[in-house]
């Protein structure tokens, strides 16, 4: 029995269990209970759980099944025929390193915070599923992103619970004596230094620095704590950290990747040491940044101008003097590097202008996010016109299968092999769904709606009930129009994401009185399920869920509009799974892409957004709804206006008919024929392999 219970051991520390659902059961078969407690973490599970106590199971139907996810993992493990094998065969060996700020890998590791870093999660898996040799670069947040918890006035307040590494997938990284393996660099006067821990997601590795050791001074061993946290002065240290920390720790490893692919600019100081290191070769200047230049790519992510990271040219020479004069940099040349103005270099210095004058290639994430970032930086090119910006386009996606719940992967493992299949072309998709009946489709979505709304009853008895008298959510309604609150009967909406002020949470609730109408409408109901996090120092943000709050226990509401607190990744599967529409209304166009309308798709869910981000590309008019066709008005109380009454127009006239217009069997059946559109055309484009592909072909590989 002992290599069996090693072989369950070796699955739990490997994030790929998070992304199989027969290596989840494993998992969640031991004790669904202490599964939930300990948030979906493996590795904490099995320290609950005695080795008798396995042996014993190891004896049943388990140990078959153990086997069989053991194999399968082996095999992924050392399959040679991938991908990257056929079509890009040079970065089956040379190393793509790709920094990022946060991965959202799984809810059990806190080392995220919203879309940036499930992107990079989902963009890592991808990498591993098609054999890039790949490596990830963050930081350990040891508190991690904070824990929601709202007051008994619905104000969201933080809470931000340590994280163990004993507790976690994580190595600590050593050198070839097994010591642990230490670098350092410089901060303002003093020499930081910083250990690393490997994760392993799959075939691809995700290094995390930490500070959080004795040899430090006691201010910089909390540089990594929190995820965005703090000041002006921690952030530029988290990126000094970040981007001069990791080139140095590849370095140490002895990893020479083929390219650096920085996912925002909180990376992009990971230029510097990359030209100390052209400068140390003895290069001019101008040679040592177009070698640079050829090693870098950079994606930016942010269409509004105040959300890229700046820093007063006193901060940068308080930060970067004695780095700079060990490199022979001269300071003003390194200010030109982020300046905006270059006839005012010592103003901000922007960290994304630093990525775009030192990468061969920069990429928005939709195409419509490609032409804002165009217009948004053409004056640091000089250029004339929007068109001649070297700034492209690859539009994000979301990886199927970490966000297929079981019953999805169940069901759609009863017409082909696996999720990859279902989505790599339209044409698979057409002929697998030519065999799946409307009548079998609907059972699914009742299934998932079920499954959704018994995880909000325990969810709020857990969360809310007990700690703030939210009672109502849970108490019937005996009204003639509703005899039981949320059922699966009725339309379901969704929106969970970031309360950012821009995406307009609260837009729903414009006209109280018509939503009124359309909430309790007697014979066609809905419900709306709301979840998401404000940044800690938003506080627009947080007067937004404190809005959606109050309106939730308003009479008329109560039990048909929910909050449910302390949104994250399990938090999010759930609902994207189990929701019939997906809702997504910001303010066109500061919707970079967008990725959480793309998860619902393959469950039969569908989208009701504004055309930003990925959604003008994806809609055709037969896969979903659009909130108006794309106009912008100055004036931005006439914007909310005009969007807010498209979205109820489309809702009532549109979305909610079809939903309830039943054929003799009681089957939507033109609601379904938007359903198989969907899956048609969205699964196969909007998926993190077309993603990682694109950027292989058009980015990783020179010309």
């Amino acid at each position: 029995m002992p290599h069996k219970i090693e072989a369950l051991q070796k699955l739990s520390r490997n994030l790929w269990w998070s992304w199989d659902t027969e290596a989840k059961e494993l998992f969640y078969s031991l004790s669904p209970l202490l599964w939930e407690r300990v948030n979906h973490n493996p590795v904490e599970l099995l320290h609950h759980i005695s080795n008798d106590e396995i042996n014993a199971r190891l004896d049943s139907k388990y140990g078959d099944k153990l086997a069989r996810v053991s194999q399968r993992f082996e095999e992924y493990l050392n399959d040679k025929d991938t991908w990257v094998a056929k079509h890009a065969p040079s970065l089956a060996e040379k190393t793509v390193a790709y920094f990022s700020a946060e991965f959202g890998i799984h809810e059990s590791i806190r080392i995220y915070s919203g879309g940036l870093g499930v992107l990079s999660g989902d963009h890592i898996k991808s990498a591993s599923d098609l054999g890039l040799n790949f490596v990830g670069i963050t930081l350990f947040y040891k508190e991690g992103y904070f824990r929601q918890c709202l007051n008994h006035e619905g104000w969201q307040t933080e809470e931000y619970p340590l994280q163990y590494p004993e507790s976690m997938p994580l190595e600590k990284v050593t050198d070839a004596e097994g010591k642990d393996l230490i670098i350092s660099f410089d901060i303002a006067q003093s020499e930081v230094f910083a250990q690393a821990w490997c994760l392993n997601v799959g075939r691809a590795k995700l290094f995390l620095l930490d500070t959080n050791i004795p040899a430090n001074e006691s201010h910089y061993r909390d540089i990594c704590s929190r995820v965005y946290g703090g000041d002006q002065n921690m952030r530029i240290n988290q990126e000094i950290v970040l981007g001069i920390g990791g080139v140095k720790l590849l370095k140490a490893l002895d990893i020479d990747p083929a390219v650096y692919h920085m996912n925002e600019g909180h990376s992009a100081f990971l230029t510097v040491e990359l030209l100390a290191a052209e400068l140390e070769k003895g290069k001019q200047l101008e040679e040592a940044i177009e070698r640079v230049k050829e090693q870098c790519v950079f994606t930016t992510h942010t269409p509004v101008a105040a959300g890229h990271d700046r820093f007063s040219s006193d901060m940068m020479h308080y930060s970067f003097d004695k780095y700079l004069h060990k490199i022979g940099l001269p300071f003003d040349d390194f200010l030109r590097m982020g300046a905006e103005d270059q006839s005012n270099i010592h103003g901000l210095f922007t960290m994304t202008v630093l990525a775009l004058n030192l990468s061969r290639t920069a990429n928005g994430v939709s195409k419509l996010h490609g032409e804002v970032s165009r217009e948004m930086w053409k004056h640091i090119y000089a250029a004339k016109t929007a068109n001649e910006v070297p700034i492209g386009h690859i539009t994000n996606g979301v990886h199927m299968s970490s966000w297929s719940s079981g019953t999805t992967d169940r069901f759609w493992r009863q017409y082909t092999d696996s999720l990859d299949t279902l989505t790599s072309s339209p044409e698979a998709a057409s002929e697998i769904l030519a065999r799946v009946t409307d009548e079998e489709l609907w059972s699914l979505r009742y299934h998932l709606k079920r499954n959704l709304i018994d995880f909000i009853y325990r969810y709020l008895s857990n969360h809310l009930y007990h700690q703030h008298s939210y009672g109502a959510y849970l108490e019937h309604d005996t009204s003639k129009s509703r005899k039981n609150p949320l059922s699966p009967d009725v339309l379901t909406i969704g929106f969970a994401r970031r309360f950012a002020t821009y995406k307009r949470a609260p837009l729903i609730f414009s006209d109280i009185e018509r939503l009124t109408r359309i909430v309790n409408n007697a014979t066609m109901p809905v419900q709306i399920i709301f979840s998401g996090k404000a940044h800690p120092h938003d506080d627009a943000g947080k007067h937004y869920i404190q809005q959606i709050v109050e309106h939730t226990l308003q009479p008329q509401f109560k039990g048909k509009i929910i909050f449910l607190e302390n949104y994250n990744i399990g938090v999010a599967k759930r609902m994207i799974s189990g929701v019939d529409v997906w809702l997504n209304n910001p303010v066109r166009p500061l919707e970079a892409s967008g990725t959480s309308g793309q998860k619902t798709v393959l469950h039969g869910g569908l989208n009701f957004s504004v055309p930003d981000g990925w959604w003008p590309e994806a809609f055709n008019g037969e896969n979903g709804w659009s909130i108006g066709h794309g106009e912008v008005f100055d004036d931005h109380h006439e914007q909310d206006r005009h969007d807010a009454e498209q979205l109820y127009d489309v809702l009532e006239n549109q979305i909610i008919p079809t939903f309830y217009n039943r054929n003799a069997d009681n089957i939507p059946v033109n609601w379904l024929k938007k359903v198989r559109n969907a899956i048609i055309t969205i699964g196969p484009e909007y998926n993190t392999h077309r993603m990682v592909r694109d950027y292989t072909t058009n980015y990783y590989l020179k010309d």
